[in-house]
């Protein structure tokens, strides 16, 4: 396959011009999962790197060990040309209301999501560049690929080009964290956020989560036991989704038992039907419409009610207290526990 086959314009190193990035200030803030990665692959590529952290932020003493300089997110953004956005979504508004005041003329805001932008609760200055480098996986694993020699495919986006350059110093930008190793795919601010919240909404999190309690519910409900339910509905499915990873569906299904494809060819649809296709459009008019982005800023605003009662009502499932006694019998339990607590540290409000 070449960059022909592809519908939207990708880039690789020979596409970049590090000069772009490597003679000027870089401001990450927040060293959480993306933040730590971006701002030590930036510094090992040779570009001038200060993190902009709250100073009562727990993440400072681990940006400072790892031999980066550390300074509040106003100080950081008043030196800088470039000043990366990763805290999360819902801190950035605030952020960003304390460093407008340091963006000069001609600097870049640069970004991993779309979401605030696109729905207005960020308003950038009509003279500053607006542009997004979003990396398709945790930040982990970029910082790791990175010090692999290898890449970690990433988006890249140009909301606002003040400049005339924007496009070239975002994509330097990508190549100074690695990206362009992997390949960088052009794409716009809407399309990253809408098609993000939806998959989120409706695949990777809140359908595969969905689908997965039914069907353990449906086994146990029947007479079935826990363990076998918990076995068939939520275990296997780490296998499944590893072989469409790698090779799509196809090879998954060449993959399992012909008995296995011809009852999921046969009886997959019939649970997953049009009557989900068309809740799955009424969730995309929600993200298109900005319902679910008004919904979802109300709900910080109150201090997160419902957000609080869902999750705790998620984690009292009867799947979840089957499965933590389940995986204990694994071999990976204990990397796996470690690891996990790793990401937590990680992923912190400066995220």
């Amino acid at each position: 396959m070449t960059d022909a086959d592809f519908t939207q314009p990708v880039y690789h190193e020979s596409d970049a011009d590090r000069r772009h990035i490597t003679d000027k200030t870089v401001a990450v803030l927040g060293y959480g999962s993306q933040g730590h990665a971006h701002a030590q692959n930036l510094a090992d590529s040779g570009v001038d790197v200060v993190v902009g952290l709250r100073e009562d932020s727990s993440s400072r003493s681990a940006a400072e060990a790892d031999g980066l300089r550390v300074t509040t997110p106003t100080e950081a953004a008043s030196e800088a040309d470039v000043v990366s956005v990763l805290v999360p979504d819902t801190v950035q508004p605030a952020v960003f209301e304390d460093i407008e005041p340091e963006l000069d003329a001609g600097d870049t805001l640069q970004f991993a999501h779309g979401f605030n932008v696109h729905y207005g609760q960020i308003e950038p200055p009509e003279d500053v560049d607006v542009t997004m480098i979003a990396p398709k996986a945790p930040g982990h694993l970029v910082r790791r690929n990175y010090q692999a020699d290898e890449g970690t495919p990433a988006l890249l986006a140009v909301y606002q080009n003040a400049t005339g350059t924007a496009r070239q110093e975002a994509l330097a930008y990508g190549d100074a964290i690695g990206c362009a190793r992997a390949g960088i795919v052009e794409t716009t601010f809407r399309e990253e956020t809408e098609t993000d919240l939806f998959g989120e909404q409706a695949v990777l999190c809140g359908g595969i989560a969905e689908l997965t309690k039914m069907g353990y519910e449906t086994l146990v409900d029947a007479g079935y036991s826990p363990e076998m339910a918990y076995f068939e509905c939520m275990n296997e499915i780490k296998l499944i989704v590893d072989l469409m990873y790698e090779g799509g569906l196809a090879a998954m299904w060449n993959s399992v038992s012909d008995t296995a494809e011809y009852g999921g060819l046969t009886r997959g649809e019939r649970v997953v039907d049009e009557s989900v296709r068309e809740n799955m459009e009424e969730v995309l008019d929600e993200v298109q419409n900005g319902t679910f982005a008004t919904e979802w800023v109300a709900e910080n605003q109150a201090g997160r009610p419902s957000y609080r009662q869902r999750r705790k009502a998620e984690q009292n499932h009867d799947i979840e207290d089957v499965g933590e006694r389940l995986r204990d019998l694994f071999a990976w339990a204990e990397e796996t526990e470690t690891a996990e607590t790793d990401r937590e540290t990680e992923v912190s409000a400066d995220d």
